[in-house]
């Protein structure tokens, strides 16, 4: 048999076993609403995003068709047509034909043969404003231009730096040395 403290005891665990399942049923439902108002939030955005693009067509087709009203009135600008690049079938057909013997040469792509770059190299390369002849530099000169380059510029950066070490000036007081 169960006594009376003991029987009061098992009604406090139950009570705290029920109130426990409420708080994990609560939970449980907590999260629910807070993920359908999570997707509501996200729904809301795609559709402000999708007005946002739909503003912005709206306003370039407005802008377009301002256009064109100011280019009928005021440019009389025309979208181009077959008739302004050849004169009709004919032309179009003489397109294909072999070009007779008193026709201008086609134009033609500019192209350098491996002799020409052969000869090319070996003529010294020349300065347009004086016509002296102009040397590279070697890659055994490189590696000293680097470092005369780097302490060149190092020497730069120190002149440009706003950061400048302290100079030190006396400063006379004022009736100090009177």
């Amino acid at each position: 048999m169960i006594s009376s403290s003991q029987a009061r005891s098992l009604g406090w665990m139950a009570v705290l076993a029920i109130c426990f399942a409420l708080v994990v049923i609560l939970s449980f439902k907590v999260h629910a609403v807070k993920s359908e108002v999570l997707l509501a939030e996200r729904q809301l955005i795609a559709l402000e995003r999708e007005t946002l693009l739909l503003e912005t067509e709206f306003q370039t087709r407005a802008s377009q068709r301002q256009l064109s009203e100011w280019n009928n009135v005021e440019f009389g600008y025309a979208a181009p047509n077959a008739r302004q690049f050849l004169d009709g079938e004919r032309q179009l057909a003489s397109l294909g034909q072999r070009a007779r013997p008193d026709a201008p040469a086609p134009i033609l792509l500019a192209r350098a043969d491996d002799a020409d770059l052969a000869t090319a190299s070996e003529t010294p390369m020349r300065s347009p404003v004086s016509g002296a002849k102009v040397t590279l530099a070697s890659a055994a000169s490189e590696k000293d231009a680097g470092e005369v380059f780097g302490d060149a510029f190092g020497d730069f950066l120190i002149d440009a730096s706003p950061i400048r070490a302290a100079q030190a000036q006396t400063i006379a007081v004022k009736g100090a040395g009177e």
